[in-house]
């Protein structure tokens, strides 16, 4: 390689190790932390984009940079080139706190695997080859640890999060049972014996709790006691995630907790919870907070890295040898590396893992340490980012249709149906849980926890969706039939589209407390139900909810555009409710249209003849029934993948309903039945 081509490659180098630097300090800095309590489309994308650049700038960088290299080349120049390799290692491996974008790139983590460690060999073929016994050659050497144990992390902690590997760490122990071979030769020696021998079953006693509550040894950590049985139950819950079942007796000790609290205690431990189980699949927690081979490993690649500076400030920065730019981007990598392992341990120090650690200890050093972390929290940049934002997605149909103006988009986003994702983005909006919701979901739940004794109850208490309330409420079986006893998405549907109606309906009237309550809890879980069924219909049943939407959506909108007058929502709630729907839809309009917009209608002007208290206690109800009918029938995977999208509301839902005891997925009985010989 002569002189232009050395500064040629140094330039791209330079490029692009800016670049792989930026990208890094994105994703370690600017968005991972904000990942899991984020849903902006724009911040996801700028991370996808960041993710993506990281490891392909430092992968293409390898590449070129051993692509220069001509045998026998041992020209010290060529040292400082070589000695920023490493650094790119350390880019492919990226930060802690995000190792996985998805569950996909769990799922393909030998795909992974055979790449880091293929960049790892070229790393090193590299320094081979620009070795010149110079102190730079040895520097990169040292400076090979730090990438190789980021490397080495990210591998193995995408193994761990993928999930057959997931699935292996939730598994209890095997059990083969009591020894039946042994059993049986006692009972064939009795009976030669001359015995009258038989076979009875020891009656096991019920089963009962079996967990204690924690009581946290230190009281200054706040939210220690969730923080602790958080945990606990994270332990135990975990195997929802890998689509095992649970025992009667895990579900007995969560029960003995979750009705015992009140609905803000046990949505805070879930919050709590699920930021555990996101630490797990989406980051490097599973290695990083294990106390022991965290600390090592963060203490070996730190140290590496500050020798490596040290010893390049004041021997090896030789200025004859390398340029300006050379050294000073040799600094900046190094300064870099250092300020953000520093940042990444500031990161884990502020975690909840850290603080439940310091909640069952107490002493003068931790103490001292919980002081040092008020101090690091107070910082705005390393400030304890929320669990999740407590906002759930709305859409709403008629608000829809009035707003509904055209998207311009040109051939290319139509190809890419980047119009259709434009067009359903531009009507969602976020809104506050509200604690009253909670407190609803909460109390509906705890009444059907208490008779939730068996799995046949469970069976049926998780297949309600709806139907229940209303024959509780003993509304007309033409009600009931027409709008429940449906496909669901249709019910989803026609219940949004007569809650709309009702909601704007009642608007001026008089209200007590109780009443504005439910009837504002209906309609945020009416808009919510209808954004799930827009925006993320795999998380509902299978159904035909896309066809069913857009042949309502085309009805709506030839009926607002038959009269212009409508300008807002009351105006068009009053203009359908207007309509004559004495004869069903079905028998006008036939089979071929999908739409349900005046079987909304009908069912709107049945629920409008009730009092107003038992309308929206009733439309709730409903609304809460079809939420966690469908939270339960959503699989693992789904919930999983939406808790790095921010986490939706339905999954808080479903970890409650299994808290509760309301799920399918625990076996019938615990133990073994224990037979005993009995001597006639």
């Amino acid at each position: 390689m002569n002189g232009s081509q050395f500064k040629t490659l140094n330039r791209w180098t330079l490029r692009h190790l800016s670049l792989s630097f930026c990208c890094h300090i994105i994703l370690n800095v600017a968005i991972a932390e904000n990942f899991k309590v984020s849903t902006s489309n724009r911040l996801i994308l700028l991370l996808w984009v960041a993710y993506q650049l990281a490891a392909w700038f430092a992968t293409v960088s390898l590449s070129v940079i051993s692509n220069h290299f001509a045998p026998n080349t041992k020209d010290p120049k060529f040292s400082i080139a070589a000695f920023w390799a490493p650094f790119f290692l350390l880019h492919l491996a990226g930060p802690d706190t995000i190792t996985a974008y998805s569950l996909e790139d769990n799922a393909l983590w030998r795909r992974q695997a055979l790449t880091l460690v293929g960049q790892v060999g070229v790393t090193i073929f590299i320094i081979f080859r620009a070795w010149a016994n110079e102190l730079l050659n040895f520097l990169a050497v040292v400076m090979l640890i730090p990438g190789l144990i980021k490397i080495g992390e990210r591998i193995w902690v995408l193994r761990s999060g993928s999930s057959e590997n997931f699935k292996a760490t939730t598994l209890r122990r095997p059990d083969p049972g009591p020894n039946y071979a042994r059993f049986m030769e006692e009972y064939q020696s009795k009976k030669d014996e001359g015995l009258d021998v038989t076979a009875d079953t020891l009656t096991e006693a019920s089963i009962e709790s079996d967990i204690s509550f924690p009581m946290p040894k230190n009281s200054n950590i706040p939210e220690a006691e969730f923080l602790q049985w958080a945990y606990i139950l994270f332990q135990t819950f975990k195997q929802l995630f890998s689509d095992l079942i649970l025992s009667v007796q895990d579900i007995k000790n969560s029960q003995s907790y979750f009705q015992k609290v009140s609905f803000k205690e046990a949505f805070k431990v879930i919050e709590v919870e699920l930021g555990f189980m996101y630490d797990v699949l989406y980051t490097k927690a599973f290695l990083v907070y294990s106390l022991k081979p965290g600390c090592f490993l963060r203490l070996t690649s730190f140290s590496s890295t500050l020798v490596v500076l040290l010893v390049f400030s004041t021997v090896g920065d030789n200025k004859h040898l390398y340029t300006l730019d050379d050294r000073v981007i040799t600094y900046v990598l190094l300064c870099g590396a250092i300020l953000l392992e520093i940042y990444s341990v500031l990161i884990i120090l502020t975690s909840d893992w850290s603080l439940h650690w310091l909640s069952k200890r107490q002493n003068a050093m931790v103490d001292l340490l919980y002081r040092a972390i008020s101090v690091i929290s107070s910082i705005p940049f390393l400030a304890r980012k929320k669990r999740w934002r407590n906002k759930i997605g709305q859409y709403n149909l008629i608000r829809y249709c009035i707003e509904r103006k055209p998207v311009l988009c040109g051939p290319i986003q139509r190809f890419l149906f980047h119009h259709e994702m434009l067009e359903k983005h531009r009507y969602q909006e976020l809104k506050e849980v509200s604690q009253d919701l909670k407190k609803l979901i909460f109390q509906h739940l705890l009444e059907k926890s208490r008779s939730a004794k068996d799995l046949k109850t469970c069976t049926e208490l998780c297949a309600c969706r709806g139907g229940r309330v209303l024959k509780n409420s003993k509304c007309s079986d033409c009600i009931r039939k027409e709008s429940v006893e449906v496909e669901f998405d249709q019910s989803i549907l026609q219940w949004h589209i007569a809650t709309s109606l009702c909601y704007n309906d009642d608007q001026n009237k008089h209200q007590n407390t109780s009443c504005q309550n439910h009837r504002e809890a209906s309609k945020l879980l009416s808009d919510y139900m209808l954004y799930l069924q827009v925006m993320r219909p795999i998380m509902l049943p299978n159904g035909i909810e896309q066809i069913r939407f857009q042949d309502t959506l085309a009805e709506a909108k030839i009926f607002f555009e038959e009269r212009k007058s409508v300008s807002d929502e009351i105006q068009a709630s009053k203009k359908l409710l207007a309509v004559n729907t004495d004869i069903p839809p079905s028998v006008v309009k036939g089979d071929r249209s999908k739409s349900v917009l005046f079987d909304g209608c009908r069912l709107a002007k049945s629920l409008q003849c009730l009092e107003t208290d038992k309308k929206w206690e009733l439309v709730s109800d409903v609304w809460i029934e079809m939420t966690c009918y469908a939270a339960t029938k959503c699989r693992w995977n789904h919930h999983a993948q939406q808790l790095c999208r921010g986490g939706e509301f339905f999954t808080h839902v479903w970890l409650l309903m299994a808290h509760l005891g309301i799920t399918e997925q625990f076996q019938i009985s615990k133990g073994h039945a224990r037979a005993m010989l009995v001597i006639q």
